[in-house]
């Protein structure tokens, strides 16, 4: 199946946004396109299933540089990924837009819109793996090379801009120990998880299939466009 067409080209942008308030607090729900729902049912039944490997051996540095400029375009990882998920962006001039200095964030892991302004509180918006690299490097990363790591830390399909207090929260964990508390971006994150791990070779863990699963079978779909008149 050919996952990285369907899925990691559209990313957040094949999703649909639905704000809505419930017990007093927001939540945004993502309607997913029925074609990227069967995809990561398919992709997922087809993902090994396995324990989980020890952690010896795991530092950050075995993924290379943070924030390379893996696509030469001239710019880091990290300010690629503002650039792309924030909006209302001022940029530093003479940088060709590569610095992000300020921009508002759309929380997907909270539903809140976050602030950002390069300095003193830069972490309040951090960029997250969504694969988080401890969770891969027990998952399969071990056997990769130092060039593929690095690739796999860098590559987009698998970083979101997010409130840096959700990161830190996620840790390492996946999607049997933690999930995003905007229920309505669940099945978002999994699908791109599921995504991740098929185009790179990675297992899951029993737990983590069966949570997965069950966010697929929560998700909404959105209703496919009408054929033009």
């Amino acid at each position: 199946m050919a996952w990285s067409a369907i899925a990691l080209g559209l990313l957040v942008a094949a999703f649909v946004a639905i704000p809505s308030v419930t017990d007093a607090a927001r939540t945004t729900t993502y309607a997913v396109p029925e074609a990227d729902l069967v995809a990561a049912r398919e992709a997922l039944a087809e993902l090994p299933v396995r324990g989980r490997a020890p952690s010896t051996g795991y530092d950050r540095d075995v993924f290379g540089q943070a924030w390379a400029d893996e696509d030469r375009n001239g710019c880091d990882t990290r300010n690629d990924v503002l650039a792309r998920d924030l909006t209302a962006i001022e940029a530093k001039p003479g940088t060709n837009g590569c610095v992000v200095l300020t921009g508002t964030l759309a929380d997907p892991y909270s539903g809140a819109a976050i602030p950002f302004e390069r300095g003193e509180h830069s972490a309040d918006v951090q960029i997250d793996h969504v694969v988080a690299l401890s969770d891969a490097w027990q998952k399969g990363a071990q056997q990769w090379t130092d060039a593929q790591r690095q690739a796999f830390a860098n590559d987009p399909a698998n970083l979101l801009a997010v409130q840096g207090a959700l990161n830190q929260q996620k840790g390492a964990g996946d999607a049997a120990t933690w999930l995003p508390p905007n229920r309505g971006y669940r099945c978002v994150y999994v699908i791109r998880q599921v995504s991740v791990k098929a185009d790179y070779g990675l297992w899951v863990t029993q737990a983590e299939h069966d949570a997965i699963e069950r966010e697929l079978g929560r998700c909404v779909t959105a209703e496919p466009s009408p054929p033009p008149s």
